[in-house]
């Protein structure tokens, strides 16, 4: 099993991250954020990932440290868990559509981490989550995770079916990029023989 647990002290944030590449799409959330749990656990169950995540933040002043510094340790505990990616898939893509939304996900487990993130959702919030920590959640994945995640909402007019739909296709393409590949045993998907910078 490809399996990590990451904690992440600061003195705005205390998270902790379990994580299974290898799971069945439980999900266990605490972090006092209401709808980033909601978007997790799209992540957990369509990319067939075990995973649990426990965060006490700053809430009191937003939730900014707290989504961004999530991101930033779920990315951690994905780059321990994947290993040396001998065998895998390297690359995954998802289109998901949710009614009049569809977004699409493109991932390469490079060892480079980039983000490029086109996203213009129709409201500044969605209840009471600022639509913007999106994006801050994402940039803290890559950069920690080490991967080049291309992140397109393609059409919708309701925010929420909008991140949903993203959320769900990055735990698609998450799940196809980690997969393992029979003809790809004991080999590294690079011509350069290393996906490490």
């Amino acid at each position: 099993m490809r399996t990590a647990t990451v904690t992440r002290n600061t003195l705005e944030t205390q998270i902790t991250v379990m994580l299974n590449l290898d799971g069945t799409g439980q999900g266990r959330f605490e972090t006092g954020v209401p709808f980033l749990d909601h978007m997790m656990d799209q992540i957990a169950r369509h990319g067939l990932i075990d995973l649990d995540v426990k965060a006490v933040g700053d809430l009191h002043i937003d939730a900014h440290h707290t989504v961004e510094d999530i991101g930033i340790t779920l990315g951690q505990a994905f780059a321990r868990a994947i290993g040396d990616k001998k065998g895998i898939r390297r690359y995954g893509h998802a289109y998901v559509p949710l009614d009049e939304a569809l977004s699409r996900v493109v991932i390469d487990l490079s060892g480079r981490p980039g983000l490029v993130y086109h996203v213009d959702y129709t409201r500044a919030s969605i209840g009471q989550f600022d639509v913007d920590l999106f994006s801050e959640f994402f940039h803290g994945f890559v950069n920690h995770s080490m991967v080049t995640l291309h992140i397109d909402n393609l059409r919708g007019h309701n925010s929420h079916h909008q991140a949903e739909t993203i959320f769900k296709a990055f735990g698609r393409a998450l799940r196809m990029a980690c997969e393992h590949d029979e003809r790809m045993a004991g080999i590294t998907p690079s011509t350069k023989g290393t996906l490490s910078i």
